[in-house]
């Protein structure tokens, strides 16, 4: 069976959330190919050791990079914990990548509790 692999993105002020989440479920983790926009990637690299495919930063195009490889079938998972109290200047590219998983019929959690569910379920 191929080995799925999960996108991680956050917002800045959920980069902190998502780095923790991320060492908590290390050992969940380390059984995909994971990949993620920038910062993100690179910060969850450095404090996991867990190998991190990065692509560019959200705002410089990461997030229309993880939904053009969610619709060629490369990615099965997003994580994203997004800051919805905040505006980002790349606003469209984020709604964009929420409605391409959900037109490709992948799990998205925009939340710690949601991506619990979804790491952790007999589903995966």
């Amino acid at each position: 069976m191929k080995k799925k692999t999960i996108a991680l993105i956050a917002h800045d002020n959920k980069k902190h959330e998502i780095i923790q989440w991320a060492i908590t479920n290390k050992e969940t983790l380390s059984k995909f190919d994971l990949c993620g926009t920038g910062t993100t990637a690179k910060l969850v690299s450095e404090a996991t050791g867990l190998e991190v495919k990065r692509y560019l930063s959200g705002p410089l195009g990461g997030d229309q990079q993880i939904g053009a490889k969610v619709a060629e079938g490369k990615i099965d998972i997003v994580i994203f914990f997004w800051d919805p109290l905040q505006t980002q200047p790349h606003d469209p590219d984020v709604k964009a990548l929420l409605r391409i998983a959900v037109v490709y019929d992948i799990p998205i959690a925009t939340n710690k509790a949601t991506a619990d569910y979804v790491i952790h379920s007999k589903l995966i």
